[in-house]
């Protein structure tokens, strides 16, 4: 196995209001129940190859304790998982990651989750 580094910088945080809003109107998704990926490709002078975000809806968790716990869990689940991107992906892509359930999944669910649905990214978009 080669060396990687399991990280979320700051140079990969979606912040750009911008582009969540050209997200939202004109990019794709794909979903694996409860979480889906909001996707759209961004320029290529992008300085990192991924920018990802988090949600969870306050409609299904009206307690901020609750979606904090949940968007913790997302973010560390693409953090372990991230490789499978990156590894296979050679134009820069900015992501929304979003919990959308009342269920509450363990981490172990979302972690597999995750992955299955990183991959059914890659076979949408032909990677």
């Amino acid at each position: 196995m080669e060396n990687r580094r399991y990280t979320y910088p700051k140079s990969e945080k979606l912040k750009s209001r911008n582009t969540i809003s050209r997200m939202f109107a004109e990019g794709k998704s794909v979903s694996k129940y409860p979480l889906r990926l909001v996707y759209v490709p961004l320029a290529d002078n992008s300085d990192t190859i991924i920018k990802m975000g988090v949600s969870v809806s306050k409609k299904h968790f009206k307690n901020a304790v609750d979606r904090n716990y949940f968007k913790r869990l997302l973010r560390e689940s693409y953090r372990i998982n991230k490789h499978l991107l990156t590894d296979k992906l050679v134009t820069p892509y900015a992501f929304m990651f979003f919990y959308q359930s009342r269920d509450r999944l363990s981490f172990q669910e979302v972690n597999i989750k995750t992955v299955a649905l990183f991959q059914k990214f890659l076979e949408q978009e032909g990677l």
